[in-house]
C-alpha cells in the first residue's frame, strides 16, 4: 500500500481489479459477494455491459466540452429524469454533496428573493448530506465534523421522524425556508419514517410556504422499490438530490427542482466545469435504461422482502439484535452494542458488507442480484453473526 495517497480512509486489506454483476474479483483471483455495491452506486451491477458499451461508445466519440456551450446529450438526460420525476429542470454536478450544495444555494438565494437576510434550513439529526463545508454543517454527525469548525451556519437540527419537533422549530424561527431530509436515513443507520412522514413535512411545507428538499443520493433511483423513494408517498418534493448509481460508477451528481425553486437559479449563480459531461450524461441514461428495460426498481422490492423476511426468519429471538429493516434494496441489522469486527469476519468468507452508526450491518447490494445470490447471502452472513454472537 503506497504511503502517497492521504489517509483520509480506514481501507481494508484488499484490491479488487474485475466484477461481474454481484461478484467482485481481487488481484489474487478470489471472488466476493458484494453486498454493498460501491455504497449503493452499481446498482445495475458490476461491468454491466450495456452501460460498459455506452461507456466506450461515448469516450470514442467526445468525453468534455464544458457548459459554455449546448450539451445535447445532457439535454436527453435532463428530459429524462424531468419526465420520471415529475419535475421542471435539472443542474449537475459531479457528486451527491455537490448536488446537495446546489439544492442549498437554491434554497438561501429563493430566501433572498424574498427578503429574508438570514436564511435557516431545518435538517435533521443522524444524518448525512456530504463532506464538503456546507454539506457537513447540514450532517448531524459531530464525529465527522469535529476540526473543521467554524461550522457553516444557518441550519437548525431536530430529531428524525419527528414531525412535532419541525412544527416547533418554525414556530420558533421566521427564517426558515427549507427542510432537507432523506427518505431513509443511510449513514445513520438504515433509519426509516413512518409512513406518513415525508407526507407530513410536505403539508408543513406548503402551509409555511418552504422548500421541501429530498436528499434521494442513497435512496433514488430504484434502490427502496420505486425509481424515486418519494414515490412510496406520492408526493413531490420542490427540490430533490441523486448520485451514487445514477451513472453506475461514473461521478455525476443532479439537483432537480420544480415550481418556485425552479426558478431561482440564473445564469452566473451556480456552474461546475464537469457537472453533466457527455461522457458521465451517456453512462447515466444507459443506466436508466437498464433499471426501466428490465423492471430493476421492483426487483428490488420483491428481492428486498425476501431478504429482509429472511433475515428476520433466521435471527429471530437474537437478544443481541435489536431490530432488523429494510426498503427494498436498502436493509440494516441492527445490533444493541458496536459490532466494529463483523466486516473484517464476513470479509474472511468472501462477503462484502458495511457497518455504519457503529452497531448497524448495512446492506445496499446491487438491484440485478439473482435469487440465488440472495439466498446465499442469507446463509453466509446469518452464519457469521451468529458465531459472532456466540463469541
Amino acid at each position: 500500500m503506497t504511503d502517497n495517497i492521504m489517509p483520509t480512509y480506514s481501507r481494508l486489506p484488499i484490491g479488487f481489479v474485475k466484477g461481474n454483476g454481484s461478484w467482485l474479483t481481487d488481484d489474487k483471483g478470489d471472488k466476493y459477494l458484494d453486498c454493498l455495491s460501491g455504497i449503493a452506486v452499481c446498482g445495475v451491477g458490476h461491468a454491466n455491459k450495456k452501460v460498459a458499451q455506452a461507456i466506450a461508445d461515448q469516450a470514442n466519440k467526445l468525453v468534455h466540452t464544458s457548459n459554455l456551450y449546448q450539451v445535447p446529450i445532457q439535454e436527453q438526460l435532463a428530459d429524462k429524469l424531468c419526465a420520471l420525476s415529475g419535475m421542471d429542470n435539472v443542474f449537475f454536478a459531479n457528486s451527491g454533496a455537490e448536488a446537495n450544495e446546489a439544492a442549498i444555494k437554491i434554497a438561501r438565494k429563493y430566501a433572498h428573493d424574498n427578503n429574508i437576510d438570514k436564511p435557516a434550513i431545518i435538517v435533521s439529526e443522524n444524518s448525512f448530506h456530504g463532506r464538503t463545508l456546507a454539506t457537513l454543517s447540514a450532517t448531524g454527525n459531530r464525529k465527522i465534523q469535529a476540526g473543521f469548525e467554524p461550522l457553516v451556519s444557518g441550519f437548525i437540527r431536530v430529531a428524525y421522524n419527528d414531525v412535532e419537533a419541525v412544527k416547533k422549530a418554525i414556530s420558533a424561527n421566521k427564517n426558515i425556508v427549507a427542510i432537507l431530509v432523506e427518505p431513509v436515513q443511510g449513514e445513520g443507520g438504515v433509519n426509516i419514517p413512518k409512513p406518513q412522514y415525508l407526507n407530513d413535512l410536505r403539508e408543513i411545507c406548503d402551509q409555511n410556504r418552504l422548500l421541501l428538499m429530498l436528499d434521494e443520493i442513497q435512496t433514488g433511483m430504484g434502490r427502496t422499490g420505486k425509481m424515486f423513494a418519494f414515490e412510496h408517498n406520492n408526493i413531490k418534493p420542490d427540490v430533490f438530490t441523486l448520485a451514487k448509481s445514477m451513472a453506475n460508477g461514473v461521478p455525476i451528481g443532479a439537483c432537480l427542482a420544480r415550481g418556485e425553486a425552479a426558478k431561482v437559479l440564473k445564469a452566473g449563480n451556480h456552474g461546475s466545469t464537469f457537472g453533466g459531461n457527455p461522457l458521465a450524461c451517456r453512462a447515466a441514461l444507459a443506466t436508466i435504461e437498464e433499471i426501466e428495460n428490465n423492471n430493476l426498481d421492483i426487483k428490488a422490492k420483491a428481492a428486498g422482502l425476501n431478504l429482509l423476511n429472511g433475515f428476520k426468519d433466521k435471527l429471530a429471538g437474537q437478544s443481541k439484535i435489536s431490530d432488523i429493516r429494510g426498503l427494498g434494496l436498502m436493509l440494516g441489522i441492527e445490533f444493541k452494542e458496536d459490532c466494529p469486527n463483523l466486516v473484517s469476519k464476513a470479509l474472511e468468507h468472501k462477503l462484502l458488507i458495511n457497518v455504519t452508526a457503529s452497531k448497524v450491518v448495512r446492506l445496499l447490494p446491487p438491484l440485478t442480484i439473482t435469487e440465488d445470490e440472495q439466498n446465499l447471502m442469507l446463509e453466509k452472513l446469518t452464519s457469521i453473526i451468529l458465531a459472532y454472537i456466540g463469541n
